[in-house]
């Protein structure tokens, strides 16, 4: 994952400010609607604890591949268990 010094841009630019959500309301939203500590949220769906951490601090921004996932983990968090579990071996 790559990392951006910009954290307090919004995710969307062309967004109309009520619509404006920065990189860390939304990996904080995300995490918390699962309810799993950074550390657990990282593990769980296999990220970088340290990048999720300066995201969260806004100290960076997630690259677009990480936003998109966060919005499948937030949409459908059991599909992305099932795919990086298919089996049930590691739940």
């Amino acid at each position: 994952m790559s990392l951006m010094l910009h954290p307090d841009l919004p995710i969307d630019a062309a967004a109309p400010p009520r619509d404006s959500l920065c990189a860390r309301a939304l990996v904080q939203r995300v995490r918390w609607g699962t309810g799993l500590s950074q550390d657990a949220f990282a593990r769980t769906f296999g990220l970088d604890v340290e990048a999720l951490c300066e995201i969260e601090a806004g100290r960076a921004l997630p690259d677009t591949a990480l936003l998109a996932y966060l919005r499948v983990i937030e949409w459908r968090p059991e599909a992305v268990l099932d795919a990086l579990d298919p089996h049930g071996r590691f739940g």
